[in-house]
């Protein structure tokens, strides 16, 4: 049975709006505005066990049509491997270890340990793309659970934690087990006033502010931020990338959740951008997926 969200997995608060309500691949997704910082998060959504074997079983063949990677997967992933060894470059991080979460085919990983010349690993719960990864000989697991020794100094998450029920509780846990005191997070999200956001597997909609804030309540601060399209885009900034450090303090403590205002107008007017670019400069607006 789908689950219904009572309060607002940023500041929880119990009051929301309702905000976008469509037809995603054949199911109805519904995302609600929360009243009082303005997060926008899915619900009615799947619960815990639905979500786990939605992950395992499901996501690859609702998504792209076959459980195993497919070309176009593939290119787009290359182009991100690229834009986030570039951003992380500009900010000088040097790994030792380092964790993938939703590693997907591997190609971060495999990126990453050969530029870094570091230990890489990565999570991956699909079971034909954990597979496609081991085969390459990546040291791959299903759940952040399995693995053994902890204590990476970097992690990233690549188009994971909006599909994460509970964002904040989740960064916080690896700030505290995974992750080393003076490690870096590594995480690119959609932007909700350039992409499509509202997917049947996308728990939460950020925006720059909202992601500043789910991190700032997870105990983290802000390194830089970037919002980008590559490698999808040369003119849309459909992606957030952020670097972020765990603060000295614990997780929320003295850390009141500033709210944003006028969200829906920001998506109205990143929307009808979005549009006008699509038909002024359409080669430029989409990059075409070879």
């Amino acid at each position: 049975m789908p689950e219904k969200i009572t309060h607002c997995p940023l500041c929880q608060h119990e009051k929301s709006n309702l905000f976008d309500r469509r037809k995603f691949r054949g199911q109805t997704v519904e995302n609600r505005l929360c009243a009082n910082c303005g997060l926008v998060f899915q619900s009615p959504r799947m619960t815990a066990a639905e979500l786990e074997a939605f992950y395992t079983h499901e996501y690859r063949q609702v998504y792209q049509g076959d459980e195993g990677p497919t070309p176009k997967d593939l290119f787009v992933q290359n182009g991100r491997a690229d834009s986030l060894l570039a951003f992380l470059a500009a900010q000088k991080i040097t790994p030792r270890r380092y964790l993938d979460i939703g590693a997907s085919s591997g190609i971060l990983v495999q990126r990453f340990a050969e530029h870094f010349d570091c230990a890489a690993e990565g999570i991956e719960p699909g079971e034909a793309y954990r597979a496609y990864a081991q085969k390459n000989g990546l040291t791959m697991y299903a759940d952040l659970q399995d693995v053994n020794e902890k204590g990476f100094d970097l992690i990233s998450m690549a188009h994971v934690l909006e599909h994460i029920p509970d964002p904040v509780a989740y960064l916080a846990s690896l700030r505290g087990e995974v992750l080393t005191p003076l490690g870096v997070i590594l995480i690119e999200v959609p932007n909700l006033y350039a992409h499509d956001s509202f997917e049947i597997a996308h728990m939460t909609s950020f925006s720059a502010h909202t992601l500043r804030e789910v991190l700032k309540q997870a105990g983290y601060e802000v390194i830089a931020l970037k919002k980008h399209g590559q490698p999808r885009s040369k003119l849309l900034w459909l992606y957030l990338t952020v670097l972020a450090r765990p603060t000295p303090l614990p997780a929320g403590e003295g850390q009141g959740v500033r709210a944003e205002r006028s969200i829906s107008l920001k998506r109205r007017i990143g929307m009808l951008w979005r549009r006008v670019l699509a038909k002024l400069l359409p080669q430029q607006t989409w990059i075409p997926v070879k």
